[in-house]
């Protein structure tokens, strides 16, 4: 009896032991429906993790270890990407159609709810709409929409009990930066709105010699384009902005390019950086008024111009028309200047 008594005692410790230590590797199985993919690849922010098998009827199951719980990347192709959440001693099964990727995904199994929140996260971001349209609301709406946005977004955060810790402290870093980005945008904006004072720059190097200021156009309407000459978006507008300038010759409005060319993409040199400026400007044969910026970025901060290229349409009197104005291939732009009788 005694020692019937002392090989139950031993089961238990080991069991417990079992439960104290969790397995260090993920099962990860499912089903992709209409798949015509050979593998699936995780991906972290370092690089692949692992390739797993996908079976000719669409099934996959394997195991694999994460060197740290974070978001990672489930993909079969560039095309067909979805985030999940992973953590060693999840099981997690993934069932959904490869035609409808990431959209149509089940989640289940143990450590599957992290997953499910990050795609509720990107649902209520994407059902936000255009950050812009937000931003152009007057202050009462603005605050209403806002605080609406930060019940839902603390809802979906409610709505899952079991969440790794990890991933609750990033999803709230990142929803505190992204109020934080719309209430100091809201501010600024109200700053650089329709006909309030453009903010200025001043001596920048001009192309055919010496140098302007945006006073120096004072009288007419001025077509800002902030660009540089590693920009590919930048590169593509040239033509419709070459154009522009010849349909708008002999008409109020200056057409000025302002390259943000820096030392760091150039070696390392402002002088390498302003020789690239030159050296591109004549090849391309660029018409209207062509600047360099050089180390004064206080255009772009009080512009908050994070993306380039980016559009600025100021009146004669100094005043916004429009801080982020159509793009010169955007049809758009010509009816507002023909709006203006320029």
């Amino acid at each position: 009896m005694k020692k019937i008594s002392l090989a139950i005692f031993a089961l238990l410790i080991i069991v417990s032991c079992a439960n104290e230590h969790p397995k260090n590797y993920i099962s990860l199985s499912g089903k992709l429906e209409n798949n015509k993919d050979s593998i699936i690849t995780i991906s972290g922010r370092t690089g692949d993790i692992k390739t797993i098998s996908i079976k000719e009827d669409g099934s996959f199951k394997d195991t694999l270890e994460v060197p740290k719980a974070d978001i990672y990347t489930f993909q079969t192709s560039r095309e067909k990407r979805a985030p999940i959440y992973l953590k060693n001693g999840f099981n997690i099964s993934i069932k959904g159609d490869a035609d409808n990727f990431m959209t149509s995904f089940e989640f289940s199994g143990a450590g599957s709810s992290n997953t499910k929140f990050i795609m509720a996260q990107l649902e209520k971001s994407r059902s936000m709409g255009n950050p812009a349209d937000i931003l152009a609301l007057e202050k009462e709406a603005f605050e209403t929409k806002i605080n609406s946005l930060k019940k839902e977004y603390d809802s979906i955060l409610s709505s899952y009990n079991d969440l790794d810790s990890a991933l609750v402290d990033m999803a709230n870093k990142q929803n505190l930066q992204m109020f934080d980005y719309f209430e100091k945008s809201y501010a600024n904006s109200k700053m650089i709105g329709k006909g309030k004072p453009s903010p200025k720059f001043e001596n920048y190097v001009d192309f055919k010699g010496g140098k302007k200021s945006l006073d120096s156009f004072k009288g007419k309407y001025v077509y800002i384009d902030v660009w540089a000459t590693w920009c590919g978006p930048c590169i593509r507008e040239i033509p419709s902005l070459q154009k522009l300038e010849k349909e708008y010759h002999n008409k109020n409005i200056e057409f000025v390019s302002i390259s943000t060319d820096e030392s760091r993409r150039s070696g390392g040199s402002w002088e390498a950086a302003e020789k690239k400026w030159r050296d591109f400007v004549k090849e391309k044969q660029m018409g209207g008024v062509q600047l360099w910026a050089g180390q004064d970025n206080a255009l772009q901060q009080a512009y908050q111009i994070t993306g380039i290229p980016r559009f600025i349409l100021i009146d004669p009197s100094g005043n916004i028309v429009d801080a982020n104005a159509p793009r010169p291939s955007d049809p758009r732009l010509k009816d507002l200047l023909n709006s203006l009788e320029i």
